[in-house]
């Protein structure tokens, strides 16, 4: 597929400036900024987009949000780009508006994926059901509207795939007047669902109910924290979006009931009060008084939510959270001689994710963490010039998936965002 222009030349200044000022980052600057446009973009036969992950064949509502988001800003410039991503989003709308409870998608309905134990459709990847996935199309719909002006792209499918996410992020508030179901014979623990698919039990709480994380790991306790954050924040623009382009008040005011319902969920049930960082925010809860004390470096997580526009990077509950996070206190977090960070229980223990070193730099108000950060990024890549999923902290070269572009993606927008603060300046 052709490159828009705009996105060459930004690739261009990317590569001419880290030459300048970081020489060690500039071999990775203009690749990863194209990596999602180059090599995870085709145009189906119909004239719609499908953004694959990578080494994957499938899209992920999640991934595939995540993976052109830094390209929205140029949009407004690009009628080529334009093209690309409004044929992305209206994509996402067909495929939630098929299955809402599906976190990843094929191009057509042929049949390819798993075949778990849970309602099959042709057109679907997978049916791990996690609440991000349905709201990465509203921030991706979002974000391009108020980023160009345009709003032709709420067609009536977009219409009713808010429709159908927030009668699901009700559904789920009560998950045992559920029919969701999720079971995979022949796997690992974290594949599968227990409780004959069902899930441990929960109480209601006003959270919506999450089978699986972003990591498509599944959730020990039900409710997914950092995923309620981006729920509450996605119903917002929601809200916006049915006022202002729909003229649809019911629609508006089902997803500002949902939102402060969600919000009073966490506030009351998923904040622990921890002896050495005061108050935190778990990451995941039951309801019933038990708590998941951690974070995954996939996104959305705790660490994430003033990237994902939750809270500020300076409130108070938020940066306590992230001093747990960011210590070994966190079962998640590794050190080693080359890199520290946080992991995931998807990925070998004691591996740390490039998304998560990168998300602390987005995240960070700090001059030195952030160079840090960089220097980790820089040292690690095990020569590829290419971000990974996960990789050993003393030994960088050990490392999981070797094309995932959404790391690449997100390591890019760092880049292109230092660019425009003039970090080096």
């Amino acid at each position: 597929m052709k490159i828009p222009q705009i996105l060459e030349q930004r690739a261009d200044m990317l590569e001419e400036y880290y030459g300048i000022h970081y020489k060690a980052l500039a071999p990775l600057a203009r690749q990863c900024f194209l990596n999602t446009i180059e090599t995870t973009v085709k145009q189906l036969a119909d004239g719609s987009y499908f953004v694959i992950t990578g080494d994957i064949p499938a899209m992920w509502l999640r991934d595939s949000a995540a993976q052109v988001r830094p390209y929205v800003k140029y949009a407004g410039e690009s009628q080529e780009l334009q093209e690309i991503l409004e044929g992305v989003i209206e994509k996402q709308a067909q495929q939630v508006c098929i299955d809402p409870y599906a976190n990843a998608f094929n191009e057509s309905a042929n049949g390819r994926g798993h075949q778990d134990e849970t309602k099959l459709n042709d057109h679907v990847w997978e049916r791990k059901y996690e609440v991000d996935s349905l709201c990465a199309p509203l921030y991706l719909g979002y974000d391009y509207w108020k980023t160009t002006g345009i709003n032709r792209i709420f067609t009536q499918t977009w219409h009713e795939m808010l429709e159908h996410i927030v009668e699901t992020f009700t559904k789920e508030q009560n998950h045992g007047n559920s029919e969701y179901f999720f079971r995979r014979y022949d796997c690992v623990k974290s594949d599968t669902l227990p409780c004959k698919g069902k899930g441990r039990p929960v109480n209601v709480t006003g959270m919506t109910w999450s089978g699986f994380r972003p990591s498509d790991d599944c959730c020990e306790f039900g409710y997914l924290v950092p995923s309620n954050m981006m729920a509450v924040t996605a119903l917002g623009y929601g809200e916006e979006i049915c006022r202002e382009c729909y003229k649809d008040e019911e629609l508006a005011a089902r997803c500002h009931e949902l939102a402060e319902e969600i919000l009073d969920g966490i506030m009351t049930y998923g904040i622990v009060e921890h002896p050495k960082y005061g108050k935190i925010y778990a990451y995941e809860t039951d309801g019933f008084g038990n708590y998941n004390l951690m974070d995954d470096a996939n996104s959305p997580s705790l660490l994430a939510m003033p990237y994902l526009d939750f809270c500020g990077r300076e409130d108070e509950l938020y940066q306590n959270t992230r001093r747990f996070l960011l210590s070994p206190d966190n079962p998640c977090y590794y050190e080693g001689k080359a890199a520290k960070g946080m992991g995931s229980p998807h990925t070998p223990k004691g591996y740390v994710w490039h998304i998560g070193i990168v998300m602390q730099a987005l995240t960070s108000g700090d001059r030195e963490e952030i160079l840090e950060c960089l220097e980790m990024l820089g040292r690690t890549h095990a020569g590829t010039n290419y971000m990974h999923e996960s990789f050993d902290p003393d030994e960088p070269g050990e490392y999981t998936r070797a094309w995932f572009a959404w790391a690449n993606t997100l390591f890019a927008e760092l880049l292109d965002k230092l660019m425009e603060e003039r970090f080096w300046d």
